[in-house]
């Protein structure tokens, strides 16, 4: 075995380990998991430039799944924790490639909890990411060790540092420099809602800013997982869809589906690559998963 080969060896069954310790402390804390939503309707806006994996599905335009919040929210009407371990398409613009974290096709750890508030999903946030840590630690030690890594395990709580202060220290494009000063994980809280999606709820005691957050790899990898609580009522969802020039009709399946109510609810998704890449130390998110396809790049099988 050669050892790019051998190094991967390690790396994918450390990415074991990951989910099945992930998984393992969810249904524990009461997630129960449902199965991911591929081809829908509709699927996250997102708020920044990527290609629309776009099918026709007997006549009607379909889209390859970006995010499962807006199913999430749905899947809240049936039960009160969910976790999905979700398929995401994300076709980015080749300028992201040298950040080193994006993947066209990537698994995003899906959660959502009916009624819960951003510090109660702050809490399983942190509480999962510990546990992944501590059993990755034990029961993965040889292939740590044979990738040169050395992991410490987080004291919860994990600082917190507000949209507004990042920018301040680091300017607008915050993302590197904020995780290369952190020694260890960090919330990034309160952004402000021109940049973010219609659905991460408004605080109403702050016109302006949402109840979100992202937690930030330390040693400059990047942005672990986004999340926060949801908008879920249809005037305020309407209302934030003008804000953001999308047309209703964009959504008209979701919409239909608020109106007969969803539940007021709060999760996140964390990228497993991204996870792996820095439990593993890796330098590209690319050395994280079998057939990786990187923005720019044609040639992937």
């Amino acid at each position: 075995m050669t050892v790019a080969a051998k190094k991967l060896e390690s790396v994918l069954r450390v990415k074991s380990e990951i989910m099945r310790a992930a998984g393992e402390y969810l249904r524990k804390e009461g997630f129960v998991e449902i199965l991911p939503v591929i081809l829908s309707p509709v699927t996250d806006p997102l708020h920044h430039e990527t290609y629309d994996g776009k099918i026709d599905y007997y006549g009607r335009p379909y889209q390859l799944t970006k995010s499962m919040i807006l199913h999430k929210q749905i899947a809240l009407r049936t039960l009160p924790r969910i976790l999905a371990f979700s398929p995401n398409v994300r076709m980015e613009p080749e300028e992201r490639a040298p950040l080193r974290r994006y993947l066209a096709e990537f698994v995003q750890l899906d959660l959502e909890v009916r009624d819960a508030t951003r510090d109660e999903i702050i809490a399983i946030g942190e509480g999962l990411f510990i546990a992944v840590v501590k059993a990755v630690l034990e029961n993965c030690a040889a292939e740590l060790e044979s990738l040169g890594r050395k992991l410490s395990v987080p004291a919860a709580p994990f600082e917190r540092i507000t949209y507004q202060e990042a920018v301040e220290q680091f300017g607008k494009h915050y993302d590197e420099a904020l995780s290369s000063s952190l020694s260890g994980p960090a919330w990034l809280i309160d952004f402000p809602r021109t940049v973010r999606e219609f659905y991460d709820k408004e605080d109403l005691s702050r016109p302006g800013i949402l109840l979100d957050m992202d937690l930030i790899y330390p040693e400059g990898y990047g942005e672990a997982l986004s999340g926060g609580e949801r908008e879920h009522t249809l005037p305020r969802i309407l209302r934030r869809l003008e804000q953001d020039n999308i047309p209703p009709e964009r959504f008209a399946e979701y919409l239909r589906v608020v109106e007969e109510g969803v539940p007021a609810s709060a999760g996140f998704g964390i990228g497993i690559e991204r996870l792996t890449r820095y439990i593993c130390g890796l330098d590209h998110v690319r050395d994280a998963r079998l057939f990786a396809k990187v923005p720019g790049e044609v040639d992937a099988i």
